[in-house]
């Protein structure tokens, strides 16, 4: 068959004959291609390796920092500035001492600082490909022209013929055609811890779900024993692993709430200005007033309107919570999400290592006459047994120390204590048999001496069972040979045999071999009302959820030979059933139960089965026995609509791929859900990228997921989500409460400097730009940061999130900036009315100081009048005397600080000189700070008035 003819990989291979699959690809089994077939393949298929698509460069990310429409006003403003100045400094109009351009080059720094701030956040390089790529291209050994070879793993094409063992990195997709014992963890790719025990042989349906796909192997997964035989059948972004790279590349990522709710603030501001821009230079040229005055009134206007600080506030603030999240194990990656997870209304949390820990753990054992609950955690041998809800002692039951016994020695993994942490060598589920046997005092290292392992018949995905052959050890004293074992175990063992065999393994294919059941201290015939109980209770353990295995046994005279395990494990004696689980994480109850309070409901995606999954949620209280779970095929055959119809009723989805993840992901998105995704697996990474907020898990999640990711859970815990979010609603109502404190004052700046050429008979600007970004990065910033720490309110976590798509000034306060705004702008023009009058030449004269410092009341009023602002505005309901002061010792530091400072430029003579201020009397910084209290007054009666109504303030 020539390349050309060669399917487009668009076959379902894991439903093809192994036969059919070679044909349709033109290998050879044996001989594998030729090189000039695989030269033909690369040029048709391309190289095995995943492509990346062009993003954002750097400098394209720079320049959009500028593109902020604040930024723009900003901008112009320093450049009409900066021409003013020229015309002065050419002209020679210049004041005495002034420096020329001081206002332009403020503002281009603030300009700049602020776009490096917007850059830095932006820049981080998207790796999330980048470690994707790692898991795609190892060496891999190969058949071609009838040899063996180790290539490349990038040149591996469609119809090469791949080997596996134990231990590689599996470079391609592809269809078994040769396996002996052949076990891949696929956990990186479904998300499921358990190796996948793979067949050549079966033939499976179309829509069998990805982790089912026994008959097939794929990219980035790892071989954990056996060797196999691999036609290659999908390579490059055709691979799964390809699949969720182009997912990964087509999810574009929208703007967070904060960013949306801050450019709609700087539209809002910016045609606000403008707007009031125009009404003052018509108002003014209307009534005669000089237009270079207006053009300067007009400048001082829009630095007045835009919050240079705020942008550094917020940065800041999201820094300081990202911290805060870190002491709380939550690493955020991506600074914006700190105030994102405030508005979270649906997690949606991979089961295994997320919800679960990670490890299998018995739940329940059944022996002939009783079931016994199994209690404990992760892989310590630390647990109690019980009979009917009361704990008991093993030893007062003599049939179950027998089943226990071969938990130990029928195992190959290794349970040791390694810093304090019990953890397992080998396989997960042979690691809580151990774990069981030793929550009964069945030490594996001391029975494997007591019952020396002389043979076995090891496991197969065909067989599904195991055995080993171990000897009684015996004693000679002399006058008789004697039996050295327990008395529990010495009743399987006639007198006459010195050999016993355990099995485990599918407890129907056990129970089949099966004639006797062991009962009491004996081994007695298993009659038909036995067997039909026995599978009754294996139903029920896999009804629950748990992975159940049988265990028999059977005495031997002799030890028998290699490959006679047909001959061998017949007329078995029965010992009973063990169930296990992945256990749930014992803190993740609380941490689902406080999210339900809070208004966030959890959701369960998982590859896994949906009775596990089922099984899980409803111990988690994610969902309850009556709620329906939605299987992966059942999804796939639905549309996007029907999908959005259901995802508000499930919240458990079982045997899921990664599109399908993604899937559900963009469907609650549609129906207005702001959605977390939890994850730790490769298969996660797309739908980590898309969800609002993406977390992956710090210890067991992938690299892929992490970068894919706005946060990590350094100890992998769900609880940590529940305090990430609490610390996300304060952070979000921390920026609230220090936005309405700078911008209320912003806009009594506003109407201020508006009203001066209106009101004045001179006219006059009573603010420079360069004193207005004082104002506004000091008088505001000071208090503003100390306000983002202000201590969470009681109900944070007690009430649903706000909307994501709420407005800025939603909840009332777009009323009270403006409402505050104009008492701010009251309050100052009544004392500019008095000071412009008060410091007339005449009185200037007298006092022999400058009739110019009525500017400098007008600044200084404006300036400790925030600061009474700030006190204020800490509650929107509690007044200030009912406020521990010392619950936020910054906000009274910051206080203390900027009146100082400000205080400074008034009688500091460089500072004074550099920011055009003048001297002001004793007295007159009195009725400055008079009429600045009078802001403080204003709030504090308005908490009254509210009080007295029954309504809450904003």
């Amino acid at each position: 068959m020539s390349a050309h003819s060669l399917p487009e990989h668009e076959a379902v291979w894991h439903s093809l004959e192994v036969n059919e699959a070679v044909e349709l690809l033109g290998g050879n089994a044996d001989t594998g291609l030729t090189s000039q077939e695989v030269d033909s393949r690369l040029q048709k298929f391309g190289t095995n390796e995943l492509e990346e698509s062009g993003g954002r460069g750097s400098w394209e990310i720079l320049v959009d920092q500028f593109k902020n429409i604040m930024l723009l006003m900003l901008i112009a403003v320093a450049i009409i500035s900066g021409v003013i100045d020229l015309l002065a400094l050419q002209s020679g109009n210049l004041e005495p001492g002034e420096v020329p351009f001081k206002d332009t080059i403020a503002i281009l720094a603030i300009v700049i600082l602020n776009g490096i701030l917007g850059y830095l956040q932006e820049s981080r390089a998207e790796k999330a490909l980048a470690a994707l790529k790692k898991l795609s291209s190892p060496n891999v050994r190969v058949i071609r022209n009838g040899k063996l070879i180790d290539v490349e793993g990038k040149n591996l094409v469609p119809g090469d013929i791949m080997l596996l063992e134990a231990g590689v990195q599996v470079a391609a997709d592809g269809r078994l055609i040769e396996q002996s014992n052949l076990q891949i963890r696929e956990s990186a790719l479904t998300g499921e811890a358990e190796a996948v025990n793979k067949r050549v042989e079966t033939e499976l349906p179309e829509e069998t779900s990805l982790g089912d796909r026994i008959n097939l192997v794929f990219q980035g997964t790892e071989v954990v024993q056996g060797r196999g035989k691999v036609l290659v059948t999908r390579t490059g972004m055709k691979t799964e692993l390809g699949k969720i790279a182009e997912m990964l590349q087509s999810v574009e990522t929208e703007d967070t709430p904060l960013q949306q709710r801050m450019t709609q603030l700087g539209n809002v501001l910016v045609s606000g200005s403008l707007a009031l821009v125009a009404l003052v230079i018509i108002i003014g040229l209307l009534r005669g007033g000089n237009l270079q005055e207006l053009v300067e009134v007009s400048l001082s206007m829009a630095v007045a309107v835009v919050p240079e600080g705020l942008p550094a506030v917020i940065t800041v603030t999201l820094a300081l919570g990202t911290q805060r999240m870190v002491r709380h194990n939550a690493l955020i990656r991506k600074l914006p999400a700190v105030e994102t997870l405030g508005s979270v209304t649906t997690i949606c949390s991979d089961k295994t290592g997320t919800l679960t820990q990670n490890k299998m753990v018995v739940q329940s054992v059944c022996t002939s006459q009783n079931i016994l609950k199994v209690t404990g955690e992760g892989y310590a041998p630390d647990g109690d047994f019980e009979v009917d809800g009361q704990s008991i002692y093993v030893e007062d039951y003599p049939e179950v120390t027998p089943l226990l016994v071969p938990c130990a020695v029928c195992n190959d993994a290794v349970l040791q204590q390694e810093k304090g942490d019990w953890i397992i060598l080998g396989d997960p589920t042979e690691g809580a048999l151990v774990t069981l046997a030793g929550k009964a005092g069945i030490e594996q290292d001391q029975w494997n001496s007591k019952l020396p392992r002389v043979g076995e018949f090891p496991f197969s995905s065909e067989r599904k069972r195991m055995s080993v052959i171990c000897q009684v050890e015996q004693i000679d004293t002399g006058v008789s040979v004697i039996r050295d074992v327990d008395p529990a175990i010495g009743n399987l063992v006639k007198n006459n045999e010195n050999y016993l065999m355990f099995t485990k393994g599918s407890p129907e294919l056990i129970l089949q071999r099966c004639t006797q059941i062991f009962a009491g201290n004996s081994a007695v015939e298993l009659n038909q009302e036995q067997r039909g109980k026995i599978l009754a209770e294996n139903e029920r353990m896999a009804g629950d959820g748990l992975r159940v295995l049988g265990f028999a046994y059977k005495p031997l005279s002799e030890q028998p030979p290699e490959n006679s395990e047909e001959q061998y494990e017949q007329e078995l004696v029965w010992l009973g059933l063990v169930g296990m689980l992945d256990a749930p994480r014992p803190e993740v109850r609380a941490a689902v139960n406080e999210s339900r309070e809070a208004g966030i409901r959890p959701v369960m995606i998982t590859g896994d089965h949906q009775l596990t999954a089922k099984a899980i949620a409803k111990d988690l209280g994610i969902a309850n026995s009556s709620d329906r779970v939605l299987i992966g095929q059942e999804l796939q055959r639905m549309s996007d609509a029907e999908l959005e119809k259901n995802v508000d009723d499930v919240s458990i989805y079982a045997r899921v791929s990664p599109e399908h993840k993604l899937r559900i992901v963009q469907a609650l998105q549609r129906c207005d859900k702001f959605v977390a995704m939890t994850g730790d697996g490769v298969n996660d990474a797309p739908a980590l990228k898309q969800a609002d907020i993406g977390i992956a898990m710090g210890i067991t999640g992938t690299d892929v997921s992490k970068e894919a990711s706005d946060m990590v859970l350094l100890d992998d815990n769900f609880a940590t989500i529940v305090s990430a979010t609490k610390e996300g609603r304060v952070v979000y109502t921390n920026i609230r409460r220090f936005i309405k404190y700078i911008l209320g004052s912003n806009i009594g700046e506003v109407i201020t400097i508006a009203a001066a050429p209106i009101l004045l008979p001179m006219g006059g600007v009573p603010l420079s730009p360069l004193q207005i970004l004082w104002m506004n990065l000091v008088t505001d910033g000071l208090p503003a940061l100390a306000l983002a720490v202000e201590p969470p309110e009681p109900d944070v976590m007690k009430r649903p999130p706000f909307s994501p798509k709420e407005s800025i000034f939603a909840r009332g306060l777009g009323w009270y900036m403006i409402r505050i705004g104009i008492i701010f702008a009251i309050i100052t023009i009544i004392l500019m009315n008095w000071a412009y009058f008060y410091t007339r030449p005449e009185n200037a004269v007298a006092e022999g100081l400058d009739p110019e410092r009525w500017k400098t009341m007008v600044f200084t009023t404006l300036c400790i009048a925030q600061m009474g602002h700030a006190i204020a505005i800490r509650s929107n309901n509690q007044l200030t005397i009912e406020i521990n002061p010392f619950s936020n010792p910054y906000l009274l530091a910051a206080v203390v600080l900027t009146t100082i400072l400000q205080l400074m430029l008034v009688y500091v003579p460089p500072l004074r000189a550099f920011f055009g201020t003048h001297v002001i009397s004793l007295p007159e910084l009195g009725i400055c700070m008079g009429f600045s209290a009078l802001m403080f007054v204003w709030v504090e009666l308005e908490k009254i008035f509210f009080r007295i109504i029954g309504k809450k303030n904003v």
